[in-house]
């Protein structure tokens, strides 16, 4: 069975871990993902049609493995609620520069650390865990942020210098198009930035994630070092199923 204690402390440690994204609002699909075997699942909330209590009931249903929840944008209250209800961590799109991440971080985090707000959710076990919760959130909460612009690759190495920052994902298809070439992303205009962000985390000892469609679209970066790695998407996963068996019977 796979270990799934303390996400942060395994993402820091470079362990490799794998999951797949999630973008229906469906705690059925969740609950089969999460019973493949995945290490973690990719809840996103950004491109998903989600609202919090339709987010919760998704990891309520891929428990116990650890969900990061992809918030629509830097957002002080999605970031908060997304924690509250029980996410191991958040993934914060299109960050561009140290004092935006930053802000997230702070975000992220109890004081003295940072400005979290402090409620009762699920993450507290509705105040059964409240005490253990708080002393030990700052630690075992995942803060990934997104490089997924030209911006945010001019800017890398301050934003992989703060303290606080777990890993950095790179967003291929954003980046791509951020930089000209959009869904191009073998251009070397796209992979010399990708190779950019990947010196930066590599230089700050910090963990590196990528997004892809497909095993073979990740394969390459996980030999790069990569080991927060999405493959996948369950609508993909669900039309390509489709497809090749339509195409099978039809033949």
């Amino acid at each position: 069975m796979k270990n799934t204690n303390n996400f942060a402390k395994r993402l820091r440690s470079k362990e490799i871990l794998i999951g797949t994204l999630v973008s229906l609002p469906s705690p059925e699909v969740c609950e089969l993902l999460a019973g493949v075997g995945y290490d973690w699942l990719f809840i996103d909330a950004e491109h998903g049609a989600f609202n919090p209590q339709q987010t919760q009931t998704m990891l309520q249903a891929a428990a116990p493995i650890p969900c990061l929840i992809r918030v629509p944008d830097d957002e002080t209250i999605w970031i908060k609620k997304a924690l509250d209800i029980g996410a191991a961590g958040v993934i914060v799109p299109q960050v561009h520069n140290a004092n935006q991440a930053k802000k997230i971080i702070t975000d992220c985090k109890y004081a003295p650390d940072g400005n979290r707000g402090i409620g009762i959710g699920r993450a507290h076990k509705y105040g059964i865990d409240f005490e253990r919760y708080l002393k030990n959130a700052n630690r075992e909460t995942a803060v990934v942020l997104q490089a997924e612009s030209s911006e945010a690759v001019d800017n890398i190495t301050d934003i992989v210098a703060l303290d606080g920052v777990d890993a950095i994902l790179v967003g291929p298809y954003d980046l791509s198009a951020s930089l000209g070439k959009p869904g191009e992303i073998e251009h070397p205009i796209v992979q010399s930035a990708i190779e950019k962000i990947t010196d930066a985390c590599q230089n700050a000892k910090i963990s590196m994630g990528i997004f892809g469609v497909s095993a073979d679209a990740v394969i390459p970066y996980k030999e790069k070092g990569f080991n927060l790695l999405t493959v996948g998407i369950d609508t993909a996963f669900l039309i390509n199923a489709a497809s090749e068996t339509l195409s099978k019977i039809n033949n």
